[in-house]
Formats: C-alpha cells, sequence, structure tokens
C-alpha cells in the first residue's frame, strides 16, 4: 500500500503576515467609517425632522380658552406668544345666534352673545342635557414675523346650564378647543353643521 504523500507545511513569511494584517485593518477602517457616516446621517435626518416640526408648529395657529371666575366670558389667546391677533370674526350655530359678532383687539367670547339663543336651543331639544359644546367658527386676524395672516377654524366652546329661580338658566363659559382647523367656505353653515342639539 502507498502512503498518501502529505503536502509539506509551508509557514507565511513576514511580507505576507504584513499583507494579511494590513487587509484586515483597510476592512476594519471601512466598516468603521461606513457606521459612522451611516449614524451621522440618521442623526441629521433626525434633525431636519425635528427642525421641520417645529416650523410647522410655530406657522399653526391655535387659540386657547380662559374663562373668567363666573363663566360670563372666556378670553382668548395664542399658544404662541409671538402671534398677535388683531381681530376676530365669530360665526355660532344659526338656531342659537343668527348674526355674527366682531371683536377687535379684545379676544374673546360672552355668554351674553348665545346665552337667549342657547337656552331656547336646550329647550327646544328637550331640556336635559345641562352641560355640552357649542361649536363656533372664528376668523382670526393675527400679525406674526411682521405678517398679516388669517386662520379659519372651527373650535367647540364648553359650557354649563345653572337654573336659577327666577330668570331662566344662567349659561356658564368652561373653555375652548379646536374641532377642525383650515375651514373653507360659508362658516355660518359650518357652524350649523356641527351643531347637534343638545
Amino acid at each position: 500500500m502507498s502512503e498518501k504523500k502529505r503536502l509539506p507545511l509551508r509557514w507565511l513569511t513576514l511580507a505576507e503576515l504584513v499583507g494579511v494584517a494590513a487587509l484586515v485593518i483597510a476592512g476594519l477602517g471601512y466598516w468603521d467609517a461606513h457606521r459612522e457616516r451611516t449614524q451621522s446621517d440618521r442623526e441629521r435626518a433626525d434633525a431636519a425632522r425635528e427642525q421641520k416640526a417645529e416650523r410647522a408648529l410655530k406657522q399653526s395657529f391655535l387659540m386657547l380658552g380662559t374663562p373668567d371666575k363666573d363663566g360670563a366670558k372666556v378670553r382668548l389667546g395664542t399658544v404662541h406668544p409671538e402671534q398677535v391677533i388683531q381681530t376676530q370674526t365669530l360665526w355660532f350655530p344659526a338656531e342659537v345666534r343668527a348674526d355674527s359678532v366682531e371683536t377687535t383687539g379684545n379676544p374673546r367670547v360672552e355668554a351674553g352673545w348665545i346665552e337667549d339663543g342657547l337656552r331656547k336651543a336646550v329647550a327646544k331639544a328637550g331640556g336635559k342635557s345641562k352641560r355640552g359644546r357649542l361649536p363656533v367658527a372664528v376668523v382670526t386676524t393675527f400679525i406674526e414675523d411682521g405678517q398679516t395672516r388669517t386662520d379659519r377654524a372651527i373650535y367647540q366652546l364648553g359650557y354649563s346650564l345653572h337654573p336659577r329661580v327666577l330668570l331662566g338658566a344662567r349659561v356658564e363659559l368652561e373653555g375652548l378647543t379646536l374641532a377642525r382647523r383650515g375651514v373653507t367656505g360659508d362658516l355660518q353653515a359650518a357652524a350649523n353643521g356641527m351643531w347637534t342639539a343638545p
């Protein structure tokens, strides 16, 4: 029987070892640079997204409503202090108030504007609900960054009815919440459309 011939072992030369080590180091360097570039791109994309969201938030107009102590009035203000309200036109559902209300330099909603109509609308619906939301369509002219801008939106005005002995129920205003922004067309019709009798 013939024995299989063994291949002779060959040791790598120093030059070959240095070449293999250089190849490994180059591969690790490329992998590290790629990982760093990918992470840097991700961080840049996140920062750009955040800036875009901040710009969109700054450009959006949103009102807050703060009721006074007895709920006879809700003061209106903006979320962003750099937005200054100039004028407003408000439309309530025609069943509550047939004509619009305009304010200049004193943004607010007063219970007296809607008290009679709201009491009648609630009574017509059976008069069971003592709390509810009333849609109010608002066109606001405001100044931002020296530019005059306009916002058209529908808000929900929170209210509650408090019975009185000799007079009709007192309407107390509770606050304001955004229902729809960027409303086009007839705002009186939009307020009517959102009104569901309590």
